[in-house]
């Protein structure tokens, strides 16, 4: 990753409906849900919804699969690991040895 894909996808994030959909999306899974289900359960306007979901999807946050009619989104946890390496991967001057482990700051739920 590189600093303008990491300024992408910290920019879309950057406004509060796109962030609780990608919030959403990560609690959802990586089945993905259907645009109009993400509508109903963040209480947002389908077509405004489409226009923030675009804007997640160009900065590679989120991708989009058709099932029959349907589109479902999901978010794209490769880009969230590739901004996590970005940001730290220089950490400790890239030994790592005194860094901690970003993983022990989740919750212990198991794989998705």
């Amino acid at each position: 990753m590189n600093k303008t894909t990491a300024i992408d996808a910290f920019s879309a994030l950057a406004h509060d409906t796109r962030l609780s959909i990608f919030q959403l999306l990560v609690t959802r899974g990586p089945g993905g849900t259907p645009a109009m289900e993400v509508a109903r359960l963040l209480g947002a306007k389908p077509s405004t919804l489409s226009g923030h979901l675009a804007t997640l999807r160009r900065a590679g946050l989120v991708r989009a699969t058709r099932q029959q009619r349907e589109i479902l989104y999901a978010a794209n946890l490769d880009t969230v690991s590739g901004l996590v390496t970005f940001l730290l991967r220089d950490c400790c001057k890239g030994t790592g040895t005194e860094c901690l482990d970003l993983s022990a700051l989740l919750p212990d739920r198991g794989a998705c």
